[in-house]
């Protein structure tokens, strides 16, 4: 079973992405390529966290070329400067660029690559379509109901249509940020009807 959400989005508004973690897993999480950005101690410690891709500046231009797709990027502080002007137009549209706001440029990669596990990444496509497994046909309708709902937590909060305390207090001084209003989700099963939901 799958939920696909259709935010509305255009032109200077992100492609919407977010990790989510399911009260009950739907299926297990599809292969990742991790990508790090970080040099000398970092980079050790970034492969041994299970790191898929570690360099420095070398790995620039096998992204530009397709060659290396990754699925998540990372970097560390001291790398961001040189990779920005090189990698920003090409990862920026991918919502695949590293940047402080998400959490994505750090020294503590190990930890974050700690946090992964046990989530899964969603991201809008060019439509501006969510798709994402969210249950398995034989879960019971309250398993089903609680994954719909985190996954929704999940969406909502990337999209502006929900904030929590933290960033709330965060956004104080510095102007509401941008919304991106949900049209419609819909549940769906490979042999079954569609079923649009209402009251999320």
């Amino acid at each position: 079973m799958n939920s696909s959400s259709r935010p509305k989005w255009g032109t200077g508004i992100s492609v919407p992405k977010g990790r989510v973690s399911l009260p009950r897993e739907a299926k297990p999480s599809p292969d990742e390529k991790i990508l790090v950005f970080a040099e000398g101690k970092k980079a050790e410690e970034a492969k041994k966290a299970g790191a898929d891709i570690v360099g420095g500046l070398e790995l620039c231009e096998a992204i530009l070329s397709n060659r290396i797709r990754p699925t998540t990027v990372l970097s560390t502080p001291e790398l961001i400067r040189a990779i920005t002007p090189r990698l920003g137009r090409h990862l920026g549209p991918l919502g695949l660029m590293p940047s402080e706001r998400r959490g994505t440029v750090l020294d503590d990669i190990p930890g974050y690559l700690q946090r992964l596990r046990g989530t899964s990444e969603w991201r809008a496509d060019k439509s501006g379509t969510i798709r994402a497994p969210i249950a398995v046909i034989n879960f019971p309708v309250d398993d089903v109901v609680k994954n719909i709902r985190q996954f929704m937590i999940s969406v909502k909060k990337a999209t502006g249509n929900m904030r929590d305390d933290s960033e709330r207090k965060a956004a104080k001084g510095t102007g509401p940020k941008p919304v991106t209003p949900i049209k419609k989700i819909i549940l769906s099963s490979r042999q079954g009807p569609s079923i649009r939901i209402a009251d999320l």
